[in-house]
């Protein structure tokens, strides 16, 4: 299993406006992408399950050991 980051490709527009209720990432566990993307679209609020299913709203990224060193998620409520 490969480790996939999903984010929004405009967090100020289309389905995450207007920003509450909505989520701005997953990390999440999943063979390929489309899975990822799958997994993501069943948790998702109100910006809809299609802004984690298509490519144009959101960006799929394998996470990778390698890297610059940086925050890959933070909770916060």
């Amino acid at each position: 299993m490969k480790l996939w980051i999903l984010k929004p490709r405009d967090e100020n527009g289309g389905p995450w406006m207007p920003w509450y209720d909505k989520v701005f990432g997953f990390v999440v566990r999943s063979k390929t992408e489309e899975g990822a993307r799958a997994l993501a679209s069943k948790d998702h609020r109100d910006e809809g399950k299609d802004a984690w299913l298509d490519s144009k709203l959101s960006t799929c990224a394998e996470l990778a050991p390698e890297g610059k060193a940086e925050i890959i998620m933070r909770g916060f409520e």
